[in-house]
């Protein structure tokens, strides 16, 4: 259960609810991502989860029509034989595809959003949190950030992928809720309302967020703790110019940000077709003008 506090941090971000479809590549019943869904729904939108049946990380991009699930889902959240795809039986808008990231989260896009909303489709789309972090080299390869590219790029959907440096597993039950998942949701949230607060287009074309949260620990124990960065996923050694932030042209690397010592979340301006980072000056000052209240320079 939500502690007062918590609830408390998601009042003060509630925002115009909209139709938000999420996925992740960690699987439908890990806590991360159920945590968030609580969030965004305790914050007035009305979200559809639409994952794989289990842990599927590092697929990337894959897509594959779903096959009959012959063993129970991750956790035994659902019973063997279940076939292709299915949903929790009290809450229609927990969905499992048994099939990759991507896949899972058209079958949100295409059909389970659809469903519940009367035909009309999502408005924006998350991905995550991922168990553990997705900085640089490792986001091409991530499920969690091949789920918002395609929604971004293919789908024509604004997205954010969210990803946790603590990457300890926890299956969806688990209680009392550890604070790093409350945290983590809390966080994402927090920036989801930011982005619907500035209004749409929510994001430029073919640009999604690549968000990610240090470690919930001493010094950093709670949402209010962290500080949000401006960032590049890849180092601009031959890009051009960035946006003008900070008193200078060029965004800091995520790792850069995560090297940092303190509470920082990096926030990376992503190209949707490739997975770097979209080096279009205006698409990046597009973003910096929505979030720069809330942004923060390193030291």
């Amino acid at each position: 259960m939500k502690t007062v506090a918590a609830l408390a941090i998601l009042q003060a971000f509630a925002v115009h609810g909209i139709r938000i479809v999420q996925g992740n590549d960690d699987g439908w019943a890990e806590l991360y991502a159920r945590s968030f869904e609580d969030a965004l729904r305790a914050s007035g939108h009305d979200v559809v989860l639409s994952c794989p049946a289990e842990d599927k990380s590092g697929s990337s991009s894959r897509d594959e029509p779903p096959t009959d699930r012959k063993e129970p889902c991750e956790y035994d959240s659902c019973p063997p034989n279940s076939g292709p795809v299915g949903h929790n039986a009290t809450r229609p808008d927990l969905n499992w595809v048994n099939s990759f990231p991507v896949t899972a989260i058209k079958y949100g896009i295409d059909t389970f959003g659809p469903q519940l909303w009367d035909g009309a489709a999502p408005e924006l789309a998350v991905s995550g949190p991922n168990v553990g972090a997705n900085l640089w080299l490792a986001v091409p390869f991530s499920g969690t950030v091949g789920a918002a590219a395609y929604a971004a790029h293919t789908a024509r959907i604004p997205a954010l992928a969210f990803s946790g440096a603590d990457d300890g597993r926890l299956r969806w039950d688990t209680s009392p809720v550890p604070k790093v998942s409350e945290v983590y949701a809390q966080l994402a949230t927090n920036l989801t309302n930011a982005v619907v607060a500035a209004g749409k287009p929510y994001l430029p074309d073919d640009v999604f967020l690549n968000v990610n949260f240090p470690d919930v620990d001493d010094s950093c124990p709670d949402a209010a703790s962290f500080k949000w960065v401006l960032s590049r996923i890849n180092p601009g050694i031959f890009s051009p110019k960035d946006v003008q932030w900070c008193g200078g042209d060029r965004l800091p690397t995520e790792h850069h940000v995560h090297d940092q010592k303190g509470c920082y979340v990096s926030v990376s301006i992503g190209d949707a077709k490739d997975k770097t980072t979209s080096n279009d000056v205006a698409k990046q000052q597009a973003v910096l003008d929505k979030l720069k209240s809330m942004l923060t320079c390193l030291p």
